[in-house]
């Protein structure tokens, strides 16, 4: 590859820098080793000689599977005990290590909150507002070149020619990373032009192209000449994909980016991922919280907690023979597709006996065609007798015939299931498959759809605002961002008060203590009443909208993809949350995922929707290992296997 005269630039304002930073981590690997090194993972049936561990600065203990961390020719960037804190002097970074070698992937786990994305981008020389750079050495080896540079120590000029050149970055979401002003093909280009990519337009024209195809996209102008908006997710990530490769850095540093996408696209974006990194001899630092796409992608993974690196060597050594107990909490909060292990609180735990349940939040009265229908037998009144024989036979929820279109599209197309109490259905498919939409269309926040949906024997409204206050109360919905979803000016109290009010349900009083109720039934506690989202966690905040969903006592809880964003401990939290209500309250769920692997953990049923239709429905161990259509055996197959 051709060295440009900028190229030149930052790297000679780096020459003198880097001979004493190289100095000085070499210090720090002596000082590393001197501090000892001692063996562990006998017990668990691996050598002492290949699992050895360390003693940071701060008195954290790194477990490392093998030396490969030692300096090596491989070895393109080089983070050696990275300090990072607060502009309040407030250390989040404790003395972090870790290396990059060419051809390989290291992946970065983690739950939010470790530092992972943190040192991530400090390999580009940024940190994010509030935090600053303490100490330690980023180093960085380009090609062509025998002398390191000091990353951290470069000058703003330098290091923005440094990223997009040298070291790239692909964010999490493409639909937020790609401008929609511009069409895709510009905004390759616009990479090559910023880096000075060639001697002429042409030779940059063609390297759009060439990359385009690259990724697995057509390379022709006509594409090239395509929105943001026009592209799948899939593709969006792939453009993003493209814009990284596009000048052949060294470092590659992916930020969770098959996060939200459903299995088959995953499998599509992490093929092309390894297949580029290898075929351009890149380096590359994978970060995510997902340790199944950490297994099919990475050749080695290090594992943060608090800010530390505790674990770190060959991929399938970590996750096979895992040696901290972060690590291994970690790996038995990862859901299965056999379902051979339990994940989440309660997963294992019996049934209580009647006498014993809590009942938190069973209403104190039957619903009125119940209480109507007794009335009626005990006058003796034949018609009515029927009556409740037909609604006590008819399912919870019946779905029939349902179907709705944008104009030529055809989103759903003849759907009809059945949910009965305390029974989950999970709605599998890709992105685009319909299942928000039939979701969306079962809770009345679509009113366009043909078909009817039925609340026990009684055909709903199509529109929530045309419900009865019962029928709204009886189905609740809880929407797939807590970020979003959860008003940040008022308090959790106030946001879960909101439901009640707007049924008339009670006194103050009475509202106040059915919230704190709800609070409790979701293990959060009642001090979290007077809190505010920003105060909590994504898994707490993803716990209050569903206490906010549970107020007001339903019969049917819709989950539309409100564990997609969630780390694996705490995703398993909230599946043991959802069986554990289950249990109490006899409460049916519709779960709306593309996450395959969840299915054994969370449903008795399995409905697969393709293009609008359910192609797949039953039980779900039936469905899973007995496959009717091949887009589900294609679903199965893409699944990363744990």
């Amino acid at each position: 590859m051709m060295t440009t005269g900028k190229d030149k630039k930052w790297i000679l304002k780096a020459d003198a820098a880097a001979d004493s930073s190289t100095s000085a981590a070499a210090a720090s690997t002596a000082a590393a080793s001197a501090a000892g090194t001692s063996s562990a993972g006998a017990s668990a049936g691996v050598p002492s000689s290949n699992v050895k561990s360390t003693v940071s600065g701060s008195g954290a203990v790194t477990v490392h599977h093998d030396d490969a961390n030692q300096p090596n020719e491989k070895i393109v960037l080089r983070v050696t005990d990275l300090r990072i804190e607060t502009n309040a002097g407030n250390e989040i970074l404790h003395g972090v290590n870790f290396a990059l070698s060419r051809g390989e992937i290291l992946g970065l786990v983690g739950e939010s909150g470790s530092g992972k994305t943190t040192a991530g981008l400090a390999c580009m020389g940024h940190f994010r507002e509030g935090l600053k750079f303490a100490s330690g050495s980023v180093s960085l080896w380009p090609r062509g070149d025998d002398t390191a540079v000091e990353v951290v120590e470069l000058d703003e000029v330098a290091v923005r020619f440094l990223r997009g050149s040298r070291i790239a970055y692909i964010p999490q979401d493409p639909a937020l990373s790609l401008n929609p002003a511009m069409r895709v093909g510009e905004q390759v280009r616009e990479v090559l032009d910023i880096h000075k990519f060639g001697t002429s337009d042409a030779e940059r024209a063609a390297r759009v192209s060439e990359v385009l195809e690259d990724v697995g996209l057509p390379g022709d102008k006509a594409y090239q000449k395509r929105w943001p908006h026009q592209l799948s997710g899939g593709q969006q990530q792939r453009i993003g994909i493209a814009m990284a490769f596009a000048m052949y850095p060294d470092v590659l540093i992916l930020d969770e980016p098959t996060t939200g996408l459903d299995v088959s696209t995953q499998a599509v974006v992490l093929d092309t991922i390894r297949q580029m990194t290898v075929a351009n001899n890149v380096a590359g630092l994978y970060i995510t919280h997902d340790l199944a796409v950490i297994k099919d992608i990475s050749d080695r993974v290090a594992v943060m907690l608090r800010g530390d690196l505790v674990e770190e060597g060959p991929v399938e050594s970590v996750l096979q023979d895992p040696q901290h107990e972060y690590t291994k909490m970690l790996m038995s909060a990862v859901p299965d597709l056999a379902g051979r292990k339990t994940i989440g609180e309660g997963a294992a735990a019996e049934p209580e006996p009647e006498s014993k349940a809590t009942h938190i939040l069973v209403s104190d009265k039957e619903p009125k065609s119940e209480d109507s229908s007794e009335a009626a037998q005990a006058l003796g009144s034949a018609d009515s007798a029927g009556g409740a024989a037909a609604s006590a036979s008819a399912p919870l929820l019946q779905v029939t015939d349902v179907a709705l279109a944008y104009g030529k599209a055809q989103i759903l197309d003849g759907i009809n299931l059945t949910l009965e109490p305390g029974d989950c259905t999970l709605l599998l498919g890709e992105s685009g498959s319909g299942k928000t939409t039939l979701s969306r269309c079962v809770a009345g926040l679509n009113d366009d759809y043909s078909g009817s949906v039925r609340l026990r024997g009684q055909e709903l409204a199509k529109s929530t605002r045309k419900r009865t206050n019962e029928q709204r109360v009886g189905i609740q919905y809880v929407f797939q961002s807590p970020f979003s979803s959860l008003n940040p000016r008022r308090s959790i109290g106030q946001s879960l008060t909101v439901p009640l009010e707007m049924s008339g349900e009670g006194t103050a009083a009475s509202r106040k203590a059915k919230v704190e109720e709800a609070l409790d039934s979701v293990r959060l506690g009642r001090s979290f009443y007077h809190r505010r989202p920003g105060d909590l966690s994504g898994g707490e905040r993803q716990r209050a909208a569903i206490a906010r969903a549970l107020v007001n006592q339903p019969s049917v809880l819709v989950c539309d993809e409100i564990t997609s964003a969630l780390d694996v401990s705490v995703q398993a939290s909230i599946i043991g949350l959802l069986r554990t209500l289950r249990k109490e309250h006899q409460l049916a769920m519709l779960f709306v995922t593309h996450n395959i692997a969840l299915s054994r953990h969370i449903a008795d049923n399995l409905a697969v929707l393709n293009k609008g239709t359910i192609v797949d429905y039953g039980p779900t161990a039936q469905v899973l290992e007995a496959p009717k259509h091949e887009y589900t055996r294609t679903l199965i197959a893409d699944v990363p296997k744990f």
